[in-house]
């Protein structure tokens, strides 16, 4: 796949916001909500899914945290945060996942789109790595510049990561827009750098874990390297048409992520990597494999409850000012709401 600069990557965004909100905008006038399917007691949302992986919603579902009265409708699998939000805005699912910076970019873009909970991050056993062979001349950020770096997709998380370690190495925005980035399938992004068709690559969860149990590939720079520590990287949103006219199921959804996420935070591993494993079984989806499931290592969400916080958002404030999102003061109270969240309101 053809890679991209930061350069192009900032008018592609910009291009790819604007037909967002020009679709998102009208389907909300015209009750684009009203596809939520509600029938006797049951609600159900539509979503799409990744390869290989539970999401935090699939194994509320299955642990029956939605307590019947929520049902989970697979539309399809992505490889993309950005595209699943895009998906939510324009209503070809009900709700989707992202980094908390692609989220602030689309609302701020103006679709109607509200995050509720944070479902993926970074702690001491999960994180974002980026990774090169161990006879690659890269040692630090520094050295990416003018380098292909596969990632899961464009305008997500990894590019902001990335952007942020450059500016931090005192690089200039020109120089940080020369790094070249290839969306790449999270399974295959290991071979890439491998192959040596990229010359590092974003790893993370069970797909870093498998390549580091081969060996052969060495980290440049980690999350908890350039943060300083665990963060939450992104939530869930819905639409406003859909939380306006299904308040009750998206706080039964809510909350049963919530409990997911204790769930997977407090149950011995090889339970969590068993259950997982028996929901991928069970799906039946085309050309899924289990075997990277055994590389799961935790829950990845230091908030408890999945809980969302302003610094969520005020985190990537200079990669969005960088990439022309926002121009003036970030208000991050603007992108999301805990109310939904039954676990994080007082007893």
């Amino acid at each position: 796949m053809k890679p991209r600069s930061f350069r192009s990557l900032r008018f592609r965004g910009a291009t790819v916001l604007t037909a967002i909100v020009a679709l998102a905008l009208p389907l909300s006038a015209c009750g684009k909500g009203e596809s939520v399917h509600a029938e006797n007691g049951v609600t159900t949302l539509r979503y799409l899914g990744w390869t290989d992986q539970v999401t935090v919603p699939e194994l509320a579902e299955s642990l029956g945290y939605f307590d019947g009265k929520v049902k989970l409708a697979w539309s399809g699998t992505t490889i993309s945060g950005p595209q699943e939000i895009q998906s939510a805005a324009t209503g070809q699912v009900d709700f989707g996942g992202a980094f908390a910076g692609a989220v602030a970019k689309l609302i701020t873009a103006g679709a109607p789109i509200t995050a509720v909970i944070n479902y993926y991050g970074s702690d001491e056993k999960s994180f974002q790595g980026y990774y090169v062979p161990n006879d690659s001349p890269v040692h630090t950020a520094a050295d990416l510049v003018g380098k292909k770096i596969g990632v899961n997709t464009l305008g997500g998380q990894n590019e902001a990561d990335i952007h942020d370690a450059l500016a931090k190495a005192g690089l200039s925005l020109d120089q940080i827009r020369s790094v070249q980035l290839v969306p790449l399938p999270p399974p295959n992004i290991e071979d890439a750098v491998r192959k040596g068709q990229v010359d590092a690559a974003a790893l993370s969860g069970q797909f870093q874990q498998r390549a580091l149990a081969i060996g052969g590939l060495r980290p440049v720079f980690t999350e908890l390297d350039e943060y300083g520590g665990p963060i939450d990287g992104g939530p869930y949103v819905f639409r406003n048409d859909v939380i306006a006219k299904n308040a009750d199921a998206v706080r039964i959804f809510t909350t049963g992520v919530a409990r997911a996420l204790e769930w997977e935070r407090n149950t011995p591993r090889d339970q969590v990597v068993a259950k997982m494993s028996d929901i991928i079984t069970a799906r039946h989806r085309s050309g899924e494999d289990t075997s990277t499931l055994k590389y799961w290592q935790s829950v990845g969400v230091p908030a408890r409850f999945g809980v969302i916080s302003d610094q969520d958002f005020a985190r990537w404030e200079s990669w969005l000012r960088d990439t022309g999102a926002i121009h003036g003061p970030l208000d991050p109270t603007k992108f999301y709401t805990n109310k939904f969240n039954g676990l994080a309101q007082p007893s």
